[in-house]
């Protein structure tokens, strides 16, 4: 390489981190998110008092301990939901989805107390172009969230509206 100055070297490729396009995105097939998240006591107080969530049971240790049937506080399935939710994104959605459209289908089998770890995995079960938005498509997702011991603490369904590949070429 010699004659090559600093400014005529060959600049090296990038690739930066995002989401899938919507014509990457498969259904049928389980996205695996990790790592997983372990939930602490302060995640749960400042979540719960961000969002003026005033239940005890997500607060008050000695009224909760005092309550059957788990006897200590419980995880905000709020907060559940949204670490389920934001676990994907940087597999799935990051600078590829135009909104989410809606929730549907959420449930919590079981609670989270502080200190399990949430793993979250996703399955597209639809997809299609839009027929309104050009350059967009909706994309169905199946979210599950199980804690440490492989236990189902969260499902949710979300529609989403995620940007086509923008040169349809298959490349970036």
């Amino acid at each position: 390489m010699s004659g090559q100055g600093p400014k005529e070297a060959a600049q090296p490729r990038r690739i930066v981190q995002r989401g899938l396009w919507f014509e990457e995105f498969e259904t049928d097939v389980v996205y695996e998110h990790k790592p997983g998240r372990t939930i602490t006591e302060a995640d749960n107080v400042l979540f719960t008092t961000l969002t003026m969530n005033t239940q005890a049971l997500h607060l008050d240790a000695a009224f909760s301990d005092a309550l059957p049937p788990f006897n200590q506080r419980l995880v905000n399935s709020m907060f559940t939901l949204s670490t389920l939710i934001g676990l994907s994104v940087a597999q799935l959605t990051q600078g590829t989805i135009v909104a989410n459209l809606g929730f549907s289908e959420i449930a919590f089998p079981k609670p989270l107390f502080h200190g399990d770890t949430m793993y979250a995995e996703t399955v597209v079960i639809g997809k299609r172009e839009s027929a309104s938005r050009p350059g967009e498509g909706v994309v169905t997702f199946a979210h599950t969230a199980r804690n440490q011991h492989g236990e189902v603490v969260a499902t949710a369904t979300r529609k989403t509206l995620v940007r086509l590949r923008p040169d349809r070429s298959g490349t970036e």
